[in-house]
């Protein structure tokens, strides 16, 4: 092909901001930017054990949480703070589990109290995750 000019750069723009967060630099896409999946593998296994630790009370297994406890060599203040992970609204769960939950739902912001009403519960977190 003769006569076809080829450039020889081409120019990019990519719409970011960075912020700190904690210390750390992170980089924020716009708002209307679609959000990557992010699997949070420690919350997904808080979430299992949680669950899994709720069917073996339900079960009568264990009568109180000082016996599971015991029997899971863990204390029993981190068994009922992670317990608690099994009253978060269905669709924050589905969320996590399928990576699409915000960056405000981290296991350590889960391991402090939240509300038990699920529209609250997703106010708190600062979105829908239906």
């Amino acid at each position: 092909m003769t006569g076809v000019s080829t450039p020889s750069a081409i120019t990019v723009r990519v719409p970011f901001r960075i912020v700190k967060r904690g210390g750390r630099k992170e980089i924020q896409a716009p708002a209307d930017a679609p959000v990557p999946r992010r699997t949070d593998n420690t919350l997904i296994k808080a979430l299992a054990r949680a669950f899994r630790w709720k069917r073996m009370l339900d079960a009568g297994r264990f009568t109180t949480m000082a016996e599971l406890g015991e029997h899971e060599k863990i204390a029993t203040s981190y068994l009922t703070r992670v317990l608690r992970l099994t009253l978060l609204a269905p669709d924050i769960v589905d969320a996590i589990l399928d990576g699409r939950q915000g960056p405000e739902i981290t296991l350590a912001n889960l391991l402090d109290p939240f509300p038990l009403d699920w529209d609250e519960q997703r106010r708190c977190f600062d979105r829908d995750a239906s």
